[in-house]
This record gives C-alpha cells, sequence and structure tokens, in this order.
C-alpha cells in the first residue's frame, strides 16, 4: 500500500512539474511570438490573437502531457477533443470564414481607415476593421456593420487609394448651336477653376449624336478630395454660361406628324 501510495505520489508530483514548466515555457514563447510578429510590423489585433491562440494551444498540449503521466488514456481524450473541433468548426463556419476574410484585409491592406471605398454592396468611409466584421459610414452619417467574408467576396473599389481623379460629366446641347463655341465656352469654365490640374489636360470632345441633343463629354482631373467639389460646381457654372450665351440644353423631345387621310 505504500509504495502505490508513494508510486502516487511521484505522479503527481510530475504531473504538476509538467503543468508548471509547460506553463512558463507556453508564456515565454507567447511572448517571443509577440516580439518577432511586432517586429514584422504584423498589425497589432492579429499579433494578440496569434499569442492568445499559440498559448491556448501550448496549454491544451501540456495539459494532455499531465494527464499522460497520471496513467490516464488520452488517446481517446484526443480524439474526443478533435471531433469537438470538427463540429465547432462546422457550426462557425461562417464566423471562420469572416475570420480568415479579416486576416487577408489585415494582411494585404486593399484599404485603410479613414478611406472611402466601396465593398460588400455599401459605399462609405471605412472606421473600423475587424477580425469579423468591416465598419462603415455612409455619407448620410450611418454606421453599416459588412461581413468580412462579403467584403472579400466582391470587387472592393478603393476611391481614396489614388491622389487624383478623373471628372466625368456630359453635357447636351442642342443641334442648331455652334459645337466651336459651346467647346470654347466649356474651356473657358474649367479654365478659371484652379482646382482642375494642367496635367493630364482636361478633355473636351463630341462623345455621341444623341436623339435630342449632340453630346459632349468633359472630363478634367482634380485632387481627390476636390472631386465633388469640382463636380458639382462645374454642371451649376455650364448651367449659368450657358444661358448667358444663348446655348440651349435641349429635352428629350419627339416630332409627331399627323397625315389626313382623305374621304
Amino acid at each position: 500500500m505504500q509504495s502505490v501510495l508513494i508510486e502516487l505520489g511521484f505522479m503527481v508530483l510530475g504531473a504538476v512539474v509538467i503543468l508548471v514548466v509547460g506553463r512558463i515555457l507556453a508564456g515565454i514563447l507567447r511572448n517571443l511570438l509577440r516580439r518577432v510578429l511586432t517586429r514584422s510590423h504584423v498589425e497589432p489585433t492579429l499579433v494578440s490573437f496569434f499569442c492568445n491562440l499559440a498559448f491556448v494551444a501550448m496549454m491544451v498540449f501540456v495539459v494532455i502531457m499531465a494527464l499522460g503521466q497520471l496513467g490516464v488514456q488520452t488517446t481517446s481524450f484526443i480524439a474526443i477533443l478533435g471531433a469537438a473541433g470538427l463540429a465547432i468548426g462546422f457550426a462557425l463556419q461562417g464566423s471562420l470564414a469572416n475570420f480568415a476574410a479579416g486576416v487577408m484585409l489585415i494582411i494585404f491592406k486593399p484599404f485603410k481607415v479613414g478611406d472611402f471605398i466601396e465593398a460588400g454592396g455599401t459605399a462609405g468611409i471605412v472606421e473600423d476593421i475587424g477580425i469579423f466584421t468591416l465598419e462603415l459610414r455612409t455619407p448620410d452619417n450611418k454606421k453599416v456593420i459588412v461581413p468580412n467574408a462579403k467584403t472579400t467576396a466582391d470587387n472592393i473599389v478603393n476611391y481614396s487609394a489614388k491622389d487624383t481623379r478623373r471628372v466625368d460629366m456630359v453635357f447636351g446641347v442642342s443641334y442648331g448651336d455652334d459645337l466651336d463655341k459651346v467647346r470654347k465656352v466649356l474651356k473657358a469654365i474649367l479654365a478659371e477653376d484652379e482646382r482642375i490640374l494642367p496635367e493630364p489636360a482636361p478633355v473636351i470632345a463630341v462623345l455621341e449624336l444623341g436623339d435630342s441633343s449632340i453630346n459632349f463629354g468633359v472630363r478634367p482631373w482634380v485632387k481627390s478630395a476636390d472631386y465633388w467639389g469640382v463636380y458639382w460646381d462645374t454642371i451649376e457654372k455650364v448651367k449659368k454660361r450657358f444661358d448667358a450665351e444663348g446655348i440651349s440644353i435641349p429635352f428629350p423631345q419627339r416630332d409627331v406628324h399627323l397625315h389626313q387621310m382623305a374621304g
């Protein structure tokens, strides 16, 4: 009986030593991993997540070793853990997809906080890039939370990625107007706006001969921050200048011919 108690005591002591030493080693490895990831300029959110995940995985391994030291059959225990992990994986497959997409967004950085983007069927300013969701603020100040998997499942348009943007506008004039005069007026309007960049040079050209109008394509380049200001101001200036110059802006119309039948 005494020998059995001594053997059991050594087994318990061995299990305690494994737990203590394993806990210390797991902490050391977690701190080492944190330093390596931080020096590699990995996002702090990912650093914290991966370090905690590694620590939990190492502690599970330590606990299994301690149970083995106590004489517990760990084979069935490992099988149970594997089955539980598989079941959890199926139950959380949507969350895991969002997590994987979040890691991709943080690593590849197609956009950053403060950018105006279009993603997941929503356009807005990026306010937060989380592990599972993306938080956007729409132009009318609504908060929209988009799952990361939906964000990466389709095209991502980043309107803030480049310093300059091209403003595409179309202005229709009557078929009876002088096209050279129209082009001259449009050039003057663009030249008066200091926000329009000289290079690349603005493009003013006849875009199409429409059903009711001759449509001019006007495409100046501006800084991204000036895009909407130039767009709105130019449309208003064109309307006022066309009125002052006697240039008409036609509206859709149809000619109806009536034929009177004899008898």
